[in-house]
C-alpha cells in the first residue's frame, strides 16, 4: 500500500512571565527573546497509521434500514456502510461507484450498466445484478413516503408525477451486466440511481416475491449489511453504533479501526458533545463558528449548503406582472446589498448568486451572477418607469397616484431572516419603495416550538390566499436537479409555484431540459433556463448559507464534506500513532 505523507503545521505562542519576589527588572531594553518563545513554527511530518477511533454524532432515529430511515443525520452515517451504482463528485455530477461503466441507449430511456467485478458483502458474498435487481424492485414495492421512493418520485419529474412501478423496469444479460429501463427518456436518469444497493440473499425467504421486498423494508431488528468502507459491528439503541473497518474493501482497507455513531439529542447538544471532546466532528448550526479558529485543537471545513434564500413576487400582482414589472424586479434587484447582508448578518458565510442553483453545480450558468449592488443604476432604472415622490414622503407613486408600497411576507420568528428582511427594507427605501414586513415576530426568548409551527401554518396559508406582494422565503434545493416545481405553470395549482409565474417559453425550456436523455445537452439546456431565470427575474436570488464541518485536529487528512455528504473522504483520513 502506498502511503501518502502529510505535513501539520502548528503555531505556537508561548509567553513566559518570571515573577522574582523582591526583585525589580532595571534593564528595560532586555531583549524580550530571552524571556518569550513566540510563534515558533513547529513542522510535524505524519505517515498515516491504522488504528485509532472517530466519534460522530447522530440524533434520535428508529431504523437501521437505510431504504426506509427519515433521519438525516442516520442517512449520512449509511453512506459508510452501503454504496450505490453511482454518487455524487464535488460538482453535484455523478460518477460510478459500485458501476464499472454504463451506456446510455434509446436517448436517454435506457442505461446499460456493467457491474464492477469482484466486490463483496460485508458478510462475504459477492455482489451481483441479482442484487440492484432486488434493490430496485423493493423500493418500488415500498410505501410510497419511503426516503428512497420519494427521492424516485422528485427526480422523475414535478410537473408530471408517475407511479414508480410503472416507470422502472430492469433486465439482467448476463454475468455482471444489465439494463434499466424507464417509461420515457429524462436528464436525471443517473441521478436516480444513486441510492443504496442492498443484499438479496439477506432476505430471501422460502415464500419469495412480496415476502422478501417486505422483510428488506422492516424497521425492527434490521442488521445493517453493506459494500462499503466501514462493516456494521454493533447498536446500542438510543445510544450508539460501532462501526469497524472493512478489511477486504476494494479501495484499500480504511485507517481508522473504529467510527462511533453517538446519538444525542438534538444540534445543541452535539455542539456542545465537541466541544467537551465526546465527539470528534460536528457540522454548525449558526454562522458564528470563527470563534473555533481559535482553538487549537479544532479545525473547520467551510462548505456552501443547500440552503437557498429568495425573494419571491407575487404576479398576481398587477404591478409585477404587467409590461413594467420586469423593469421594477430588476430595479430592486440593483438596489438591494446581498453582499452587505451576507457579511454583516451571515460574518461572510454566505454565497451570492442570480439562479437558484447550486454554486458548485457542474450546471452553473455564466450569467449566474449578473447582477451586483447599484444604487445609481437601481435608481436610474426606476426612474424610467415614471414613478415620482409627488408628495415629498420619500415615497415613489405611479401617474394615478399609487404609492410603491408592497407588503413582504417572511416567518419572523425565524430570526436571520427578519434581520434580512429588515436590512431589504432599508435598501429598498433609498429607491422610494416602501415595505412592510408581516406577520409580527415575537422577541426569540420568548418562542416555543408552538409559536414557530403555529406562524409557519399562518404564512403557508397566506401564500396559498395570495394576500402579499413579496415574499422572503427559502427552500433547501435537491442536488437531483429539477426546477420545475417553482417555474412551471402546472405547479401553479400545487402551490409549489406559489408566486403564480407562468411563462410559456419557461415551460417549454424546462420540459424540453427535462425529457432529453442526452447529458451532453444538459448543461446547454439549463444555460438557456437560467439566462431566462436572470432576464425575467420572477425571484431575486439573495445567497445560499454556508456551513462548516467542525473537526478535531488529531485527524488528518482531506475530507471534503458537502450538503450532500458532510463525511465524504473519510475513509481516507487517519489518527497519529501517539493520537490514537
Amino acid at each position: 500500500m502506498k502511503l501518502t505523507k502529510y505535513i501539520a503545521i502548528t503555531i505556537i505562542a508561548l509567553m513566559i512571565l518570571a515573577v522574582l519576589s523582591g526583585c525589580q527588572i532595571q534593564d528595560e531594553n532586555l531583549d524580550m527573546e530571552d524571556n518569550i518563545e513566540d510563534d515558533i513554527e513547529a513542522i510535524v511530518e505524519y505517515t498515516p497509521e491504522f488504528g485509532g477511533q472517530i466519534v460522530v454524532p447522530l440524533t434520535n432515529f428508529d431504523t437501521l434500514n437505510p431504504l426506509m430511515t427519515e433521519n438525516s443525520s442516520y442517512y449520512f452515517f449509511s453512506k459508510l456502510i452501503f454504496e450505490g451504482l453511482f454518487e455524487f463528485d464535488e460538482d453535484l455530477n455523478i460518477k460510478t461507484q459500485l458501476a464499472k461503466s454504463y451506456s446510455i441507449k434509446d436517448h436517454g430511456r435506457t442505461i446499460e450498466i456493467e457491474l464492477m467485478d469482484e466486490i463483496y458483502w460485508h458478510d462475504g458474498e459477492k455482489l451481483t445484478p441479482e442484487d440492484v435487481q432486488f434493490t430496485i424492485n423493493t423500493i418500488k414495492y415500498a410505501d410510497i413516503d419511503s426516503t428512497y421512493n420519494q427521492m424516485f418520485s422528485k427526480a422523475l419529474g414535478s410537473f408530471s408525477p408517475s407511479d414508480l412501478r410503472r416507470i422502472i423496469d430492469i433486465k439482467i444479460i448476463e454475468d455482471m451486466t444489465f439494463e434499466i429501463t424507464f417509461d420515457r427518456a429524462f436528464n436525471n436518469n443517473l441521478e436516480v440511481l444513486t441510492f443504496p444497493i442492498i443484499p438479496k440473499h439477506l432476505f430471501e425467504t422460502t415464500k419469495g416475491g412480496n415476502k422478501d421486498y417486505a422483510s428488506a423494508l422492516e424497521v425492527n431488528n434490521y442488521t445493517p449489511i453493506g459494500t462499503g468502507p466501514f462493516v456494521f459491528q454493533s447498536y446500542e439503541k438510543m445510544k450508539q453504533i460501532t462501526l469497524i473497518a472493512n478489511d477486504n474493501y476494494r479501495r484499500s482497507r480504511p485507517y481508522i479501526d473504529n467510527i462511533t455513531g453517538k446519538v444525542l439529542e438534538n444540534e445543541e447538544d452535539i455542539l456542545t458533545a465537541f466541544e467537551t471532546g465526546q465527539i470528534n466532528m460536528a457540522t454548525t448550526i449558526g454562522v458564528d463558528w470563527d470563534k473555533y479558529k481559535q482553538n487549537n485543537r479544532i479545525k473547520t471545513y467551510e462548505f456552501v449548503s443547500n440552503n437557498y434564500e429568495f425573494l419571491g413576487f407575487n404576479f398576481k400582482n398587477e404591478v409585477f406582472s404587467e409590461e413594467n414589472g420586469n423593469n421594477l424586479r430588476k430595479a430592486m434587484v440593483y438596489g438591494i446589498d446581498r453582499q452587505s447582508i451576507i457579511q454583516n448578518l451571515y460574518l461572510g458565510h454566505g454565497t451570492q448568486i442570480d439562479v437558484p442553483i447550486h454554486p458548485d453545480s457542474w450546471l452553473l450558468s455564466s450569467k449566474s451572477n449578473t447582477y451586483g449592488y447599484n444604487l445609481e443604476l437601481a435608481k436610474s432604472e426606476i426612474m424610467k418607469l415614471g414613478f415620482e415622490d409627488t408628495d415629498g414622503d420619500g415615497i415613489l407613486e405611479d401617474q394615478e397616484g399609487n404609492k410603491l408600497s408592497f407588503r413582504l411576507l417572511t416567518n419572523s420568528y425565524n430570526l436571520m431572516r427578519m434581520k434580512t428582511a429588515e436590512l431589504i427594507k432599508n435598501d429598498l427605501a433609498k429607491l422610494g419603495i416602501e415595505i412592510t414586513i408581516f406577520p409580527e415576530g415575537k422577541r426569540s426568548d420568548e418562542l416555543t416550538a408552538e409559536d414557530i409551527e403555529e406562524q409557519w401554518k399562518e404564512v403557508n396559508d397566506v401564500l396559498i390566499s395570495g394576500d402579499y406582494d413579496i415574499a422572503l422565503l427559502g427552500w433547501q434545493i435537491s442536488v437531483i436537479p429539477d426546477l420545475s416545481f417553482a417555474f412551471h405553470s402546472s405547479q401553479i395549482g400545487y402551490n409549489t409555484n406559489f408566486i403564480n409565474y407562468s411563462s410559456e417559453n419557461m415551460n417549454q425550456l424546462l420540459e424540453k431540459a427535462f425529457l432529453d436523455g442526452n447529458r451532453g445537452n444538459k448543461v446547454k439546456a439549463y444555460d438557456k433556463i437560467q439566462e431566462l431565470i436572470v432576464d425575467e427575474l420572477p425571484y431575486i436570488s439573495l445567497f445560499f448559507k454556508n456551513k462548516a464541518l467542525l473537526l478535531d485536529k488529531k485527524i488528518v487528512g482531506d475530507l471534503e464534506p458537502t450538503f450532500f455528504n458532510p463525511y465524504k473522504g473519510i475513509e481516507n483520513v487517519f489518527i497519529p500513532k501517539d493520537l490514537q
